[in-house]
């Protein structure tokens, strides 16, 4: 009995622990707008941080079955465009997340580490790092 007592106030402050997290990953939730291809991607919750996969683009208007062909790994260059999941286990906030690995299904490169910076509501800049001083940064824009 003393056991059940202690548990619903323990599971409380764990909510209200990690309500500030996220809230703070609603500000990067939803569809954003990338500059290659009028693509967009959706940055949603998977596991205990966000991600952001491939929801369209014009080539995928074009052809839906886009595959990943200039993966610079052949046993994955047969799976899907559409879906791909292209920044990993984003976490941290208000402003700035950490997140890694990132993929670039244009180029076929990838990123081991990045960040998502919020620069204002509607703008977020998307850096992937292949080594320190090795990046590249790409502005999404909220799409709606």
């Amino acid at each position: 009995m003393r056991r059940s007592l202690w548990a619903i106030p323990a599971a409380w402050l764990a909510v209200l622990a990690a309500s500030p997290a996220v809230a703070q990953d609603e500000a990067l939730l939803g569809r954003w707008r990338t500059p290659a291809q009028n693509g967009v991607v959706v940055i949603e919750r998977c596991g205990t941080g966000l991600c952001a996969r491939v929801a369209d683009a014009a080539a995928l208007r074009a052809d839906p079955d886009q595959r990943d062909v200039r993966n610079r790994d052949p046993a994955l260059r047969s799976r899907p465009i559409k879906g791909l999941t292209v920044v990993r286990a984003a976490s941290g906030g208000p402003r700035v997340w950490t997140a890694g690995p990132l993929y670039d299904p244009d180029s076929g490169q990838g990123a081991a580490t990045g960040t998502l910076t919020l620069i204002e509501p509607n703008r977020l800049a998307v850096r992937g790092c292949i080594a320190r001083m090795l990046c590249r940064t790409q502005t999404w824009t909220r799409a709606r």
